[in-house]
């Protein structure tokens, strides 16, 4: 009975412990842009507004950076860019992995919007997926280091 009531708390600190890890484990995608915009960048536009089912679910955070303003020049200066630019993403724990996809979006965003489109999604899912595998990890082992 002891072991039963204490298996029983230690999952529920677990899932605790999983639902603050979620925020600390998460895909996002950063698209800078400046005042003007050419084609290219607004055919990024019409596609990112496909991933926006994903941002209310809460799946994706998705920042769309204006890099003439104070704010966007301070995050351009960070990742070093001085034009519009893409990037996916993943951030575990305060640690980001940087994916620039810049090149292959303006490449195929405007003339093969289809492919733009299925590799961005396959991106983030894959992301997605490395992510929500680090949280069952972690579950995982919390319980066998409570269990054994």
């Amino acid at each position: 009975m002891k072991r039963f009531l204490f298996l029983t708390i230690a999952c529920l600190f677990s899932i605790w412990g999983m639902a603050q890890s979620d925020t600390d484990t998460y895909v996002e995608v950063l698209y800078f842009h400046g005042k003007q915009r050419c084609t290219t960048c607004k055919a990024i536009e019409v596609v990112n507004a496909d991933l926006a089912e994903l941002v209310k679910n809460g799946k994706l955070r998705f920042k769309e950076v204006d890099i003439s303003t104070p704010e966007g020049e301070k995050l351009a200066e960070k990742y070093r860019v001085s034009w519009s630019s893409l990037y996916v993403n993943k951030w575990k724990n305060g640690k980001e992995e940087r994916n620039d996809m810049t090149r292959f979006g303006f490449q195929n965003a405007r003339n093969n919007t289809s492919a733009f489109k299925k590799e961005l999604k396959q991106k983030i899912k894959v992301l997605q997926h490395d992510a929500i595998g680090a949280r069952v990890q972690q579950f995982n082992a919390t319980v066998a280091n409570m269990v054994g």
